[in-house]
């Protein structure tokens, strides 16, 4: 049995050592550490398993770095040191696996306290010699990603005291071309960029704008400047250098070309009339236009030696075909109104002119006829116009008054097939003399309006009745001028016919005699 004991141990030793979770067996190297869910990069590459895997227990080894690193002090590391920043975050937050330092990136959202907390020169870079003096934070100018791009904020800054930085060390100060001024910076420029500025000229003494704008501290005369002693206020303002207000006060008249010349200022443009007198002869010192020009050294019949259409304005395309002058019907004022006269044109040659392009024509609505215009049309104006019916024949009025070449019957005119001059006269429409035709008709040796016997229009034989129960008879018109008592009670329809029951024929009660008494 002892002997069997001792056949068998050495192999339970075997087995039990396989068995065991304590690794006994040399390292594999094929080993795909991946598998693990724990990939050995970087400086996890070159170290020994058994600095992590203590004791030879791989099953239940921490992954985190702060488990290893603080808590067990593997791989010759600890808590961290009196200079790191405070912090709350995860190592790998900052380091990663190749190199603890230096740090690559920082997460400022774990960050225990104040920027200066670790912007002390000692935990992390601090603000330099030539860092403005002040008491804000960091953050108040610098980002997280970059220290430089500065975006500086000047709410604090107090008025006048932009020379405690800005004074050639902490930030830009006056250059070498700057106007020389005691003010502060904050009198001319913003706080959010050196141009524009706005520079007050409140202090400035009138006519000392030299001393400044002398081309070398400010803007001075450009070359093409007109020659003056002048000073600049003299015609610019401090707000902008144009518009300039120029006064002509000291300018001799005729002197002029003494600056408009071309060059110094404005000339003569190539398309001026030729002329040798001096501009204020037509211009005024507010503007080159409008131009009064005066006429008074030109001759008569002498407009075409300017108004050719080069110099001046000339006749255009659709002007009338002429040899005279412009003066003969356009005044020196303006072309228009033109007096054109017509004493030279013969009778009858109106069309020679008026044929609707050298001038007016007959429109599309003139009446049909071969009549010369002065036929009708006087030369002072179109309309009114007499027209002169002596060549009309009689019953031919429609040939014009259709309504549409002249004016026509209206919508109230009395149905009639009859020709217009049966009624009206070629003087005027009203008044007409109309012919009753009816022997219905009694002559009453007086005319009446159409609307005295007529209830309606147009007017006809049906509505000429007040009374169209008694018609034809007198009481057809005259029932209301029954009177019972002196026709001893008879009825309107037993005298309806005044003339034919009692009243003869006689000088006192016919119709002509407009009364029955």
């Amino acid at each position: 049995m002892k002997f069997l004991l001792r056949m068998l141990f050495p192999a339970l030793i075997l087995a039990a050592t396989l068995c065991s979770p304590v690794a006994r067996a040399a390292p594999n190297t094929d080993f795909d550490h991946f598998q693990t869910g724990f990939d050995l990069i970087g400086r996890h590459q070159n170290v020994d398993c058994e600095s992590c895997h203590r004791n030879g227990v791989f099953e239940g080894t921490p992954r985190q770095c702060a488990t290893c690193h603080l808590q067990r002090s593997i791989g010759g590391s600890g808590a961290p040191s009196a200079t790191h920043i405070a912090t709350n975050n995860m190592c790998e937050a900052c380091h990663n696996q190749q190199n603890w330092i230096p740090v690559r990136r920082v997460d400022h959202a774990a960050v225990v306290g104040t920027c200066e907390s670790c912007h002390n020169s000692s935990h992390a870079t601090s603000a330099p010699l030539t860092h403005p003096a002040g008491t804000q934070q960091c953050d108040l100018c610098h980002r997280e990603s970059i220290w430089t791009v500065v975006r500086f904020g000047h709410e604090t800054a107090q008025p006048g005291a932009c020379a405690s930085c800005h004074n050639g060390g902490f930030a830009t100060t006056k250059n070498a071309s700057h106007l020389p001024t005691s003010d502060s910076c904050d009198s001319c420029h913003s706080t959010r960029a050196w141009t524009p500025a706005s520079f007050s000229h409140d202090s400035v003494l009138p006519g000392q704008c030299a001393s400044c704008h002398n081309g070398n501290s400010a803007t001075g005369k450009t070359p093409s400047h007109l020659p003056t002693t002048d000073s600049c206020d003299s015609c610019h303002s401090t707000s902008a250098w144009i518009p300039a207000s120029f006064s002509h006060d000291g300018v001799q008249p005729g002197q002029c070309t003494t600056c408009h010349n071309g060059s110094t200022a404005t000339g003569k443009n190539s398309s001026h009339l030729p002329t040798s007198a001096s501009c204020d002869s037509c211009h005024s010192t507010n503007a080159w236009t409008p131009a009064t020009f005066s006429h008074d050294g030109v001759q008569p019949g002498q407009c075409a030696t300017c108004h050719n259409g080069n110099t001046a304005t000339g006749k255009h395309a659709a002007h009338l075909v002429t040899s005279a002058s412009c003066d003969s019907c356009h005044s020196t004022n303006a072309w228009l109104p033109a007096s054109f006269s017509h004493d030279g044109v013969q009778p009858g040659q109106c069309a020679s002119c008026h044929n609707g392009s050298a001038a007016t024509g007959k429109d599309a609505g003139h009446l049909p006829t071969t009549a010369s215009c002065d036929s009708c049309h006087s030369t002072n104006a179109w309309s009114p116009a007499s027209v002169n019916h002596a060549e009309v024949m009689p019953g031919q009025c429609e040939t014009c008054h259709n309504g549409n070449f002249a004016t026509g019957k209206d919508a109230r005119h009395l149905a009639t097939s009859l020709s217009c001059d049966s009624c009206h006269s070629t003087n005027a429409w009203t008044p007409a003399s109309f012919s009753h035709s009816s022997p219905n008709y009694v002559d009453h040796g007086r005319q009446f309006s159409c609307g005295e016997c007529h209830q309606s229009v147009p007017e006809n034989a049906s509505n000429a009745w007040r009374f169209s129960a008694y018609q034809p008879d007198c009481a057809g018109c005259h029932a209301n001028d029954y009177e019972p008592g002196e026709h001893r009670g008879a009825s309107v329809s037993e005298l309806r016919d005044c003339s034919g029951s009692c009243h003869r024929a006689g000088p006192e009660h016919r119709p002509t005699d407009r009364d029955w008494d």
